[in-house]
């Protein structure tokens, strides 16, 4: 993934479906930190967007419910 973009919707390898809100500036260093909802709660969330768009494989992981390689991958509803 190259960029995130605001209003889709993406699927955390732990199995929540997240909608990006809004790219938001860190107060003290000017990171691009993700604002984000896991849909289904009132639970908002922020992290920094060069994690959100780590290419790191996460398939190994034990807590990986989804099977998919990514952290964060587009979400497609059916």
């Amino acid at each position: 993934m190259e960029k995130v973009e605001v209003g889709k919707k993406y699927r955390h390898f732990k199995g929540h479906i997240i909608e990006v809100l809004c790219i938001a500036k860190h107060s003290e260093t000017l990171e691009n930190m993700v604002v984000y909802k896991h849909l289904g709660s009132n639970e908002y969330w922020v992290r920094p967007e060069k994690m959100f768009l780590e290419d790191d494989d996460v398939s190994a992981r034990p807590d990986n419910k989804t099977g998919q390689k990514h952290r964060f991958e587009l979400y497609e509803e059916n």
